[in-house]
């Protein structure tokens, strides 16, 4: 496999504070030698672990992109001891655009791992985070939320694995992180997740979902911005005391009943609230046929006891759309 087409103007091997970018040369319509500029900054202090913090893996999620930009220009050297590596946007076509995918490759780059140096740029651009940076780091924190097309119960979470002392220090991170809700996340499909090539390189990784809708609010962007925080401190890079909530649920996402999924298209009723509690086969969801009257709705229902962890946020709906998520509340996160 070549080099990756990607060039870097930071050392990451320099101590300091520097801001620069990931260049991916990418010739289109507009610009015949053009380049696509992923801004990145690289603060470093001596000896110690490095923390990967990113945001933008989807351009529709604002939470992490604005945390991360905000920590950039605020972070200096001496608040910490070793190396953090910020990248806001992974993907910034996506989030030029304010959308989940790029507009140049319709790339989700979220399921485009572990990516290709001679692939699209979406693919490109994972197998530069596959092969360059997340060898560098020791913890890495990926912010996502719901994004136009959901709503989410904050969260931070963490995945079942083979390597159980990697599960453990995941989830341990994942509690630190603050949220009032932590959760062991079952992914619908795994295999081309940024998260599993952190995990299958034996590095820490935490994940979360911090609201939706497409947009960010002061409660959103104040639980962010305390998460980061101490996800620094849980790594070892920085000191002081976590702040957590006062008390956080534990949630675990055992299998593929916690989707609701849709197969109608139409208009959607929700008949669960978000943090909610819902019993098995109790109503969750109905669908309108909106191309005709005199139609009774089709009902959506639970497929197990929990808490709605996510809902859809638009109205309309598509086959395949998921609807609700649904998570069971547990004592402890430990097995």
């Amino acid at each position: 496999m070549r080099e990756s087409p990607i060039s870097s103007t930071v050392d990451f091997d320099a101590d300091g504070v520097q801001h620069g970018y990931l260049k991916l040369p990418v010739s289109h319509d507009e610009s015949a030698w053009g380049a696509i500029m992923i801004p990145i900054t690289v603060v470093r202090n001596g000896d110690g672990p490095t923390a990967l913090l990113t945001g933008g893996n989807h351009g529709d999620e604002y939470e992490g992109i604005t945390a991360l930009l905000k920590l950039s220009s605020r972070l200096k050297a001496a608040d910490i001891q070793g190396r953090v590596i910020i990248v806001p946007m992974m993907n910034p076509p996506a989030a030029e655009a304010g959308r989940r995918t790029s507009p140049m490759d319709k790339g989700n780059l979220n399921r485009s791992f572990p990516g290709d140096p001679d692939g699209s740029p979406t693919r490109q651009i994972a197998d530069y985070f596959t092969r360059y940076l997340v060898p560098m780091c020791d913890y890495a924190l990926d912010l996502h939320s719901g994004g136009r097309t959901l709503d989410i119960l904050p969260f931070a979470a963490a995945h079942r694995l083979d390597d159980l002392a990697l599960e453990r220090k995941s989830m341990e991170g994942a509690m630190a992180f603050g949220a009032q809700t932590a959760i062991m996340m079952f992914e619908l499909d795994a295999s081309a997740l940024y998260d599993t090539v952190v995990e299958r390189q034996g590095k820490v990784l935490v994940t979360t979902e911090l609201g939706g809708g497409g947009t960010s609010t002061p409660g959103s962007i104040e639980l962010t911005e305390r998460g980061v925080r101490n996800f620094l401190i849980f790594s070892g890079v920085m000191e002081g005391e976590l702040t957590r909530s006062a008390h956080q649920r534990y949630v675990e996402m055992p299998d593929a009943s916690c989707y609701v999924q849709s197969e109608h298209a139409g208009l959607l009723e929700m008949t669960c609230a978000l943090g909610g509690q819902v019993r098995q086969g109790e109503v969750v969801a109905r669908i309108y046929d909106i191309t005709r009257t005199g139609t009774d709705p089709v009902e959506y229902h639970a497929g197990r006891d929990g808490i709605v962890l996510a809902r859809r946020f638009p109205a309309r709906v598509n086959m395949g759309d998921t609807l609700v998520v649904i998570g069971e509340e547990v004592a402890t996160l430990e097995r």
